[in-house]
């Protein structure tokens, strides 16, 4: 075996996937026993059963090991792992560095999960966030652009290929019959395999009456397992492809199973899955991500058919080679790099391209399109996410477009605090001259004449909420074209003037926030609608009160007084 445990004299010997080896001595430590059940968690971490492929990695898990048995033997445990209590360890987790405590959590982890025997509460424990944060962690950067795009290339062309060689063998079966009657004919070849299940050169030639050899030289064998069932080249495409549209953390993509996908109609998907660090998650998928599962389920059913009930569960299914019977338990990195290679995908710098399936991430959520969010391409944070995150994670790693658009998020939230602190313009007599004597920072900053002026009071200048000082100065479109600004938006604009005629539909505006209120979580009222609601009662509070109760006889509190878009509703 590449990895092994030795009992005299405790230790590990390591074949890695380059070739090399290498040995780690456990021998002399005060608890034999203990490091013992560390070293069996930690075999199973190692290459080809876990991701560690390098001496230095596996000599971190090594001291570990030492540290974790002399620190609990100096308190006077004696035993294996069953013997830790949860204080004990929980104690001993927080006097650790971050990478020692991530160590150490993993072979608790991986022995506990191993059928090994722990106390109450110790399992938990392991999997659960870590007490000491490493300093030297490092957000890997986005994906540039264009490696972006070439990558999804990449996997959606393999992927379309696969699956349309699928359908197509799929129908020809239907037409097909068995090799010994119809000949040696690629659809006849499928329609074995459909019967068959993925079987090996020499079972299939066996069927026929044949030595494997005949089956080789008469060829199309591969090529038809290679249509009928999805092997590793496939698998890989589809898993980074999901990764792209969905934007889950690789973790819980790796452990999903078919319970966990719960259709809510013909075309959305509540996907259930479990985040490493955190616990468990849901997401509505994308569309794309709806339809490439969709797509998955299809092209591994006939596979699925023939795998073990108990193993059935799993999502993703394929063969570990087109030919063979085994199916593929688990994808390391070197998989996914020959895989790079074979496909001739490279990177910016013209090297094959590294493929991390967190930075997978990081790029989706640094390119996806935040329109949904509040209704603006520039939006401020995720939902998902708070601030600090959101500012650390993604938008501290940027393209030059996102850069800047950052710069333009920030220039928005500079302007917005600026007309937050300036007080409503509210008119109260319908003259000109009044205007002119009570505001002339309002006069000279929207550089009104006469006309302008006459304007604004008479009316021709009226929006729904109020006169608007110029409607071609584009603050919230392009200069020179009409204002495409939502009625509450005038609410904070510093050319809004509000006279006694608004007060009608000021009402019906507070109205409309009034059943927004009742209809949305209060953190996404405030988030949309929280600095209007505020700024439509300053307003309110500067008309007469008797005009004030003429205006409230006119509000029928209905959503057609208002010039609303459909999804705007509140009905």
């Amino acid at each position: 075996m590449p990895t092994m445990l030795i009992d005299d004299p405790l230790g590990i010997t390591c074949v890695f996937s380059d070739g090399s080896r290498a040995k780690f001595s456990l021998d002399g430590l005060p608890n034999p026993d203990l490091a013992r059940d560390l070293a069996t968690g930690l075999v199973d971490l190692i290459h080809p059963h876990g991701t560690a492929d390098s001496a230095g990695t596996v000599n971190h898990y090594a001291q570990a090991i030492r540290r974790m048995t002399r620190t609990l033997s100096a308190r006077g445990l004696v035993g294996g792992l069953h013997r830790v209590r949860r204080g004990q360890l929980a104690e001993y987790l927080m006097g650790c560095s971050g990478s020692q405590e991530a160590c150490a959590r993993a072979m608790v982890t991986v022995f506990g999960q191993a059928a090994g025997t722990l106390a109450d509460g110790v399992l938990d424990l392991a999997v659960g966030r870590n007490f000491n944060v490493q300093p030297n962690h490092r957000t890997l950067p986005p994906y540039s652009e264009t490696e972006w795009r070439r990558l999804t290339e990449v996997c959606g062309e393999l992927v379309e290929e696969s699956y349309t060689a699928h359908r197509q063998s799929l129908a020809a079966v239907a037409r097909a019959r068995h090799p010994a009657e119809g000949g040696w004919k690629p659809e006849n070849l499928c329609w074995l395999l459909a019967g068959l299940g993925p079987v090996g050169i020499g079972e299939f030639g066996r069927s026929l009456g044949v030595s494997a050899a005949v089956v080789h030289k008469r060829g199309g064998f591969h090529d038809a397992v290679r249509a009928m069932f999805p092997d590793l080249g496939v698998l890989i495409a589809y898993r980074l492809l999901f990764g792209i549209y969905s934007g889950i953390v690789p973790d819980g993509i790796d452990d999903l199973v078919t319970d966990d996908v719960d259709w809510a109609g013909d075309s959305t998907i509540l996907l259930s899955y479990v985040k490493g660090r955190t616990a468990a998650e849901s997401l509505n998928l994308p569309r794309r991500a709806v339809r490439l599962l969709e797509q998955w389920l299809a092209h591994s059913a006939l596979l699925r058919s023939f795998v073990p009930l108990d193993e059935r569960r799993g999502l993703w299914l394929g063969l570990s080679r087109a030919g063979g019977d085994r199916r593929v338990r688990q994808i390391d990195r070197v998989a996914v790099q020959r895989w790079v290679l074979r496909h001739g995908l490279t990177g910016d710098d013209e090297a094959p391209l590294k493929i991390h399936r967190s930075r997978i991430r990081t790029t989706h959520e640094a390119m996806r399109d935040k329109s949904a969010w509040t209704g603006s391409g520039r939006a401020t944070i995720d939902p998902n996410h708070t601030p600090s995150v959101e500012g650390d994670h993604y938008l501290t790693a940027t393209t030059p477009a996102q850069q800047h658009a950052v710069e333009a998020v920030i220039e928005d939230a500079q302007h917005d605090m600026l007309r937050r602190a300036h007080p409503p313009t509210v008119i109260t007599e319908e003259e000109a001259a009044a205007l002119a004597a009570g505001y002339p920072q309002l006069v000279a900053a929207m550089d009104l004449d006469d006309a302008a002026i006459a304007e604004l009071i008479g009316g021709q200048r009226d929006v729904f909420t109020a006169a608007c000082g110029d409607q071609l100065s584009g603050l919230h479109g392009p200069k020179g074209k009409p204002c495409p600004a939502r009625p509450w938006v005038c609410l904070l604009c510093p050319l809004a003037v509000f006279a006694p005629r608004h007060a009608v539909n000021l009402l019906r505006l507070k109205a409309f926030f009034s059943r927004q209120w009742q209809q949305m979580p209060a953190a996404h009222f405030m988030a949309v609608f929280g600095p209007y609601a505020a700024r439509i009662q300053q307003v309110l509070d500067r008309f007469d009160p008797a005009v004030l109760a003429a205006a409230a006889q006119r509000v029928d509190d209905q959503d057609c007084e208002l010039p609303l878009r459909p999804e705007e509703m509140t009905a």
